[in-house]
């Protein structure tokens, strides 16, 4: 019965899954960059000018906006990754290899890649990767 199961199990998603894939990633692709974008806005300046405070005052604002650059620095730097793994789960559409892990060769389940639609292995397959390293 297992080996009758086995031969069963899907090993690719179909061209309307497929298709449903990749405009659910160009949704959250065109959210990325939006974000992206606002976020170089925050770290390119600030609209709030100190000049005219306290020198106390001043300083503490100053770190607080460097402080801040780098926080939405390392966030665009996130949100820029993420697009690049986006763009990656676009062209595995195209070669017909999305959803398919990587480590275990298993189709990687349509609730995880609705939640992480640039997964690239199933969680059997990451916890694989967890003990190898």
């Amino acid at each position: 019965m297992d080996s009758i199961e086995s031969t069963n199990e899907k090993t690719c998603y179909s061209a309307e899954e497929l298709q449903f894939f990749k405009e659910l990633i160009l949704e959250k692709r065109e959210e990325a960059i939006h974000n992206l974008e606002l976020l170089k806005e925050a770290v390119a300046g600030s609209e709030n000018d100190v000049s005219d405070t306290a020198p106390t005052f001043k300083n503490l604002d100053e770190g607080r906006e460097v402080l801040s650059k780098e926080e939405n620095s390392k966030l665009a730097a996130r949100q820029l990754k993420f697009i690049k793994d986006l763009d990656a789960a676009l062209i595995r559409i195209e070669n017909k290899t999305y959803g398919i892990c990587r480590v275990t060769g298993k189709l990687i389940p349509k609730e995880r890649l609705m939640i992480v639609p640039h997964a690239t292995t199933t969680v059997e397959g990451k916890m694989m990767e967890k003990k190898i390293r």
